[in-house]
């Protein structure tokens, strides 16, 4: 079974954040999970950077609400990024 974006990009938060994925959802944001601050967001950051060959500027950072809204900015630059 292959993962979707947000099932990667869930597992990576679980690892940065010390949080079961089952713990986890679309929703999941800094203000709902106790150990997702400042320094574990940039984590993330470059975690998911590293696992997608991407670079994310500080614009889409800030977009980087929810897990949700993280897994459809990676699939968005994934897209469109020229492999």
């Amino acid at each position: 079974m292959r993962l979707t974006r947000y099932d990667e990009v869930r597992a990576i938060a679980s690892d940065i954040l010390g949080v079961p994925a089952a713990f986890l959802n679309a929703s999941s944001s800094p203000d709902t999970i106790e150990s997702w601050d400042s320094v574990q967001h940039l984590n993330l950051v470059v975690a998911l950077e590293e696992k997608f060959g991407l670079q994310l500027s500080p614009e889409e950072i800030e977009q980087m609400k929810t897990l949700g809204d993280t897994a459809k900015l990676i699939e968005s630059k994934l897209q469109t990024s020229p492999r």
